[in-house]
């Protein structure tokens, strides 16, 4: 199927708003379920069966990754002592301890994993193959085999990343930037680094297919009346991030097939010309590197900021304060994250001019953040707030953000950077952004949707029990990682009791694992919540939580074909306490519920809000 095999309601053209057709009457051909086992739960081209693969796959190395954490923080609060009970099944060879070769494989590989085979395939491919459609009112992706070809490439590239663990020398070990001459063949020899790169390069490959069909599928499969600024703000999210993902992953698919060059071929992109008697630069490396590796932390955020963007608004009742700012804000941090990447070579000996540049672009990139943040907080006030379980994770997000967000202006000044440059407190800024903020979006995302996706609800008594622990863990792991890289410990230290004047910080590094350990178990009750409410959980309504956007007007879970008739979208998502919705007994009105004019009982002393008689709106501004 591609993008124009799917009818979307009509003629091209028409009043109704939509990208590709008019009114029409919804009633098109309803596309056969396909047979067999393979092809609907293994090799499906529906996109919902693919998300939830993707899913599957993210939350296992999500898993992965999570132990590799409590690994690393019982190395730095216990240096020289064996890991209990899996030492000797994982480190049998050094009788239970982390060996120094292990330890940086540990913090390569964690780096790695999390953030290209675990947020990526949880955020981007598993919510976003799920949701995209159903939110825009399409049957299933514009391309439906290269979304299959995407998932199976993920795949490929996780089986090329878990081979890494059983090759001589062992695992990759040049840190999850894989920073040049480290990660060449003088730095690196064996075969675990090549593999490490083949894997990031089969996982970019994933990505662009990803990227690619869903800019067509946003652009060309809306349904009637779905205009740009009726969208809900998680597709704005999925619809931004794929525009980075296609301009700047081959950017990062460039830098690695030059580095297998430079490790199987022996070409000389990378090594210094004192090195081998040739004009590579290793310094090439980190440019191609961060000119991905920035709109790469945006690539990642962007679907986290409308997914919690839209669940604010849900869960406070209300619209969304400032729906046009904020997509105005989302798109500034497009195009401005193109242009801050400098920042992270501040040390690299850049020509000063340059790194004030740098400098003042990544201090503007603030702005639209900031303006994100206030309209989080307008639609919080004075709304009629249900503390569901994914609000508690959307507000985590706020609060920890905020926080990030802040501790970043310090790393964007060139002489603060100078000093807190490779220290922990680059650990903590980054993991207060990448970690902290994208698993609560992650978990509010499950939350919310899993009902959708699965038929059955999650327990909310376990979800509060997996968020209070979770959230004040987690922030006292990573601001305790500001605190001691304020105080000059550096990153990818073996053992930091070495060196005398890092020796007081032991305690509060013991305190810091101590509360990851916590972080850690916290996330059993996830997993228990997980199965049990996937095999036993109550039936889940079709529309359980009383919001208006159009995955919610469909069965729980949907059919193959999603919507028996194309919907015509006639509003916003987020028409909540709107006075039209009283004449129907009910606080929100659907995206493509029909006109409504309050009834006279309803309406008190003839007033309005200035909407129109039917409560449409091009946008909750």
């Amino acid at each position: 199927m591609t993008a124009t095999d799917q009818s979307q309601g009509g003629d091209a053209g028409g009043d109704a708003g939509g990208p590709g057709g008019g009114p029409g009457d919804g009633l098109e051909e309803i596309p056969p379920e396909p047979a067999g086992f393979l092809r609907r739960h293994v090799f499906s081209t529906d996109h919902k069966v693919i998300g939830r693969q993707f899913l599957f796959l993210g939350l296992s190395f999500l898993a992965v990754g999570g132990v590799m954490a409590m690994l690393i923080r019982w190395q730095l609060a216990r240096p020289g002592v064996p890991v209990p009970v899996v030492g000797g099944l994982l480190f049998g060879r050094a009788g239970g301890l982390i060996s120094p070769a292990a330890y940086t494989a540990l913090f390569t590989m964690h780096g790695t994993i999390m953030i290209f085979f675990a947020v990526t395939p949880i955020l981007i491919g598993g919510f976003g193959n799920f949701c995209l459609p159903l939110l825009i009112g399409a049957r299933d992706m514009a391309f439906p085999r290269l979304n299959l070809a995407s998932f199976w490439t993920m795949a490929a590239a996780t089986a090329v990343l878990t081979a890494s663990f059983f090759v001589p020398l062992g695992p990759p070990q040049a840190g999850w930037t894989a920073y040049a001459t480290l990660s060449t063949a003088i730095g690196a020899p064996g075969v675990g680094q090549t593999l490490w790169v083949v894997a990031i390069y089969l996982n970019g490959a994933s990505s662009v297919m990803g990227a690619v069909n869903y800019i067509t599928t946003v652009i060309r499969l809306r349904a009637p009346g779905m205009t740009y600024l009726r969208m809900p703000l998680t597709v704005w999210g999925f619809f931004l991030t794929s525009i980075l993902n296609a301009l700047f992953v081959p950017v990062l698919a460039a830098a690695m097939v030059l580095l297998f060059f430079d490790r199987v071929f022996g070409t000389q992109f990378f090594v210094a010309g004192t090195t081998v008697g040739a004009g590579g630069d290793p310094i090439l490396y980190q440019h191609l590197f961060w000119l991905f590796g920035h709109p790469e932390v945006y690539i990642l955020i962007i679907p986290a900021w409308g997914i919690v963007s839209d669940l604010l608004s849900f869960f406070a009742r209300k619209p969304a304060f400032g729906y046009r700012v904020t997509v105005a804000a989302l798109v500034g941090v497009v195009i401005l994250s193109t242009v801050v990447y400098g920042h992270h070579m501040f040390t690299t000996g850049m020509s000063p001019l340059l790194g004030e540049s740098f400098m003042v672009l990544t201090m503007i990139i603030s702005v639209p953040t900031s303006l994100l943040f206030l309209n989080w907080l307008g639609t919080l006030w004075r709304g009629a707030s249900r503390m569901t379980t994914p609000m508690l994770f959307c507000l985590g997000l706020v609060f920890t953000f905020g926080v990030g967000g802040l501790t970043g202006l310090y790393l964007a000044d060139v002489v603060a950077d100078m000093y807190l440059h490779d220290t922990y407190f680059v650990v903590g800024h980054f993991h207060l952004i990448m970690a902290a903020a994208l698993l609560l979006a992650s978990f509010a995302a499950i939350y919310f949707w899993f009902p959708k996706m699965f038929g059955r609800m999650m327990s909310e008594a376990l979800g509060k029990w997996h968020f209070w622990p979770t959230f004040v863990s987690l922030n006292v792991v990573f601001m305790g990682q500001l605190l001691i890289g304020y105080a000059g410990m550096q990153r990818r230290l073996y053992d930091p009791s070495v060196y005398e004047f890092l020796r007081p910080l032991l305690p509060l590094n013991r305190f810091i694992s101590r509360a990851a350990y916590v972080l850690g178990a916290s996330q059993l009750i996830f997993v228990v919540n997980f199965f049990w409410s996937l095999f036993r959980g109550q039936k889940a309504p079709k529309n359980p939580w009383a919001v208006g956007t159009l995955e919610w007007t469909v069965a729980s879970p949907p059919p193959h074909h999603n919507f028996d008739r194309i919907p015509v979208v006639v509003r916003g998502p987020h028409e909540l306490g709107h006075p039209a919705a009283r004449a129907l007994g009910k606080d929100w009105l659907g995206q493509d519920e029909g006109p409504v004019r309050p009834s006279a009982d309803n309406a008190t002393d003839g007033s309005t809000d200035g909407s129109p008689p039917d409560g449409s709106t091009e946008g909750a501004a």
